[in-house]
């Protein structure tokens, strides 16, 4: 008669346990809030590239982010698969110089090319390093797949900030924060190095959309998934054609199998 009730206090007792562990490590992680889940169009297995939006979000990245950001893994020429057109390429980078060697073999720019990588804003890491409090910007070449939560961290962090003046007393003494502190609620520790980079109007988008700081920070999420997995596409298309054939085959094999054996039932 009590083996129940022993049951369910030992339930109870590993329950509050685990919610106590749970708060622990919340407690530890200094509160951070998990990014708001949104829909991109390239998630699921027919997911695409919302091209309008990527090329929005280059204008983004180009104006923006590549003071500081480099995108080394990328060259111009992939631009095309967003639907750009080489001409339109050649015009987009004809006021960009890259350094190079002149006939002579000394260091010398010349015009980037669509062949060359994403133009590097600093020399090196240390002089990265050096020009931002002593570290470097992080390339943003993976950093949709280098980042927990992907795509939803991203825009999250680039509109999570919360001005001083929003803060809550509790929130100031917890974290430490000063009237000139960056605080971003998605962020590990929440102050961040990084003033906010984006605001309404920061960009003057070519096609004439509104450029609010969301639709920014949504449009160079996109281009940057992109830049993270410029051939996913190509990775479905080829899933999809994979499972096909193999239902087909299954389904033949099937009806091989129903011929084989049909005198033996």
């Amino acid at each position: 008669m009590r083996k129940p009730f022993a049951r369910k206090l030992l339930v109870s007792g590993a329950i509050a346990l685990a919610a106590l562990a749970t708060g622990t490590v919340a407690i530890a992680a200094g509160g951070v809030e998990h990014p708001p889940a949104r829909k991109w169009h390239f998630q699921g297995p027919f997911g695409t590239y919302d091209r309008a939006a990527a090329q929005r979000g280059y204008q983004v990245y180009q104006e923006v982010c590549a003071a500081c950001h480099s995108l080394s893994l990328v060259a111009y020429r992939n631009l095309t698969d967003l639907g750009l057109t080489e001409n339109q390429v050649k015009s987009l980078i004809k006021d960009i110089t890259v350094p190079d060697l002149n006939d002579e073999g000394a260091p010398a720019d010349r015009p980037a090319r669509p062949a060359d990588r994403f133009k590097k804003p600093f020399a090196n890491e240390a002089a990265a390093a050096a020009a931002n409090n002593g570290k470097a910007p992080p390339d943003l070449s993976v950093i949709v797949k280098a980042r927990e939560y992907g795509p939803d961290y991203i825009y999250g962090l680039l509109t999570g900030y919360v001005p001083y003046d929003k803060l809550t007393p509790e929130q100031i003494k917890e974290f430490d924060v000063k009237k000139d502190d960056y605080f971003n609620k998605y962020f590990p520790g929440h102050k961040i190095a990084m003033a906010p980079p984006l605001a309404d109007d920061k960009v003057t988008y070519a096609d004439g959309t509104k450029a609010t700081t969301a639709q920014e920070a949504a449009d160079v999420t996109e281009f940057l998934a992109w830049a993270s997995e410029p051939h996913m596409e190509d990775r479905k298309r080829t899933g999809v054609r994979v499972i096909l054939f193999l239902l087909a085959l299954a389904g033949l094999m099937y009806a091989v199998k129903r011929v084989v054996w049909a005198d033996k039932h």
